[in-house]
């Protein structure tokens, strides 16, 4: 029976699920602990016990959020629990924000429909989303 927890993943869930999804190198697991506890809110969806989708929302709580890392492991691709994943992250949202506010995020290709289908439309013009990869300085990380 599929039912979903409103926490963030844990460190095992999320390497996991992302492992299964082929995203296992698109992670710094020494460093995901701190992402993890640094989320505002999260929903990890359940197949019984066993962990098949997660995602999470970070930002400032209050009018600005970003949808990230949300995943569903392959053989549960099929059954709509990635837009379940995510509205659940966007009611939270809702319930949060005092004043209008702005839900970002980054879409692999595959997923464009999953959002579009939710009301989100890729930025054009005004705002125009950009990213900016850091290296740690000298290669050392804090």
């Amino acid at each position: 029976m599929l039912t979903f927890a409103d926490r963030v993943p844990t460190v095992d869930e999320q390497r996991a699920v992302a492992t299964a999804v082929g995203w296992g190198e698109h992670f710094d697991w020494a460093s995901i602990g701190a992402s993890l506890v640094g989320s505002l809110h999260g929903v990890v969806a359940l197949d019984g016990d066993e962990v098949v989708g997660v995602g999470r929302l970070v930002g400032d709580g209050v009018r600005y959020f970003y949808v990230q890392d949300v995943m569903v492991r392959p053989e549960a691709s099929d059954e709509g629990i990635a837009s379940r994943i995510v509205e659940r992250l966007l009611e939270w949202a809702r319930s949060q924000a005092p004043a209008d506010a702005v839900v970002g995020l980054f879409a692999s290709p595959e997923a464009v429909g999953v959002y579009e289908g939710l009301g989100f439309a890729a930025a054009d013009g005004d705002p125009l989303g950009m990213t900016l990869d850091l290296a740690p300085r000298d290669g050392i990380r804090a």
